[in-house]
């Protein structure tokens, strides 16, 4: 990695810092410290690795199975790794006892499937609920009427501990627009105690942060654009 990248993402780090510091200032201080997780999704492990060791990075967030698991030797041991993005069951057993977090758990058959590959593993793994916050039919998440149930179902699991709540807001033009559905998770959260409020991406996490977010997951802001590889149709 040259330098010129490395001034790149160390420039946006800083700036996303000062907004995080920013928007805190903007609410009760009884909330509490706001988690930066950088969402890495293409993200190469050296620019990844750079931003922890460099910059005070504290947490890593994938997408997929398969990057998180590409990418696993390189940064097991640095700072805390999380599933993000959609889990399949068939998939489970390849990250149980390597991820530290799955914050996408939306069904009672996923929850389940954690639990019985962590007790097979000897671990208990931290878990969020997920929300689908905007009844959006092409993201997952229970539906915020049906969280609380599931929640209650998974401190059931002794291969779960369930640290609280996430969501992605549907998109937004104004930052009161994301607030109205970030204030319904914030609402949520009251019963899970020291409740992990995981909300607010590039777009949208200074709203998150005000309405009470803990941990923002944000990509862009820091690493840029994403390019994805071409692939053959």
């Amino acid at each position: 990695m040259d330098e010129k990248r490395k001034q790149e993402i160390r420039e946006n780090y800083l700036r996303t810092l000062e907004r995080i510091e920013a928007a805190k200032a903007r609410r009760d201080p009884a909330m509490g410290d706001v988690t930066l997780l950088c969402a890495t999704k293409t993200v190469p492990a050296e620019e990844i690795l750079y931003a922890i060791n460099e910059l005070g990075l504290r947490a890593v967030g994938e997408n997929k199975v398969q990057e998180f698991l590409s990418k696993y030797d390189a940064l097991r041991g640095t700072v805390p790794l999380h599933i993000i993005g959609h889990l399949q069951t068939n998939k489970v057993k390849s990250i149980v006892g390597k991820a530290d977090m799955i914050q996408s758990v939306d069904s009672v058959r996923l929850a389940d499937e954690i639990s019985k590959r962590s007790i097979e593993a000897g671990v208990v793994t931290d878990v969020l609920c997920e929300i689908n916050i905007g009844r959006e039919e092409n993201k997952g998440g229970v539906m915020p009427e049906d969280c609380e149930s599931l929640v209650s179902y998974m401190e059931t699991l002794s291969g779960l501990r369930v640290r609280g709540l996430m969501t992605m807001a549907p998109v937004c033009e104004k930052k009161d627009d994301y607030r109205k559905y970030f204030d319904i998770l914030q609402n949520k959260s009251h019963n899970i105690i020291e409740s992990v409020l995981s909300m607010g991406m590039s777009d949208s996490f200074e709203a998150a942060i005000e309405s009470g977010a803990t941990m923002v997951r944000v990509g862009s802001s820091v690493f840029g654009k994403r390019y994805y590889p071409q692939t053959s149709i």
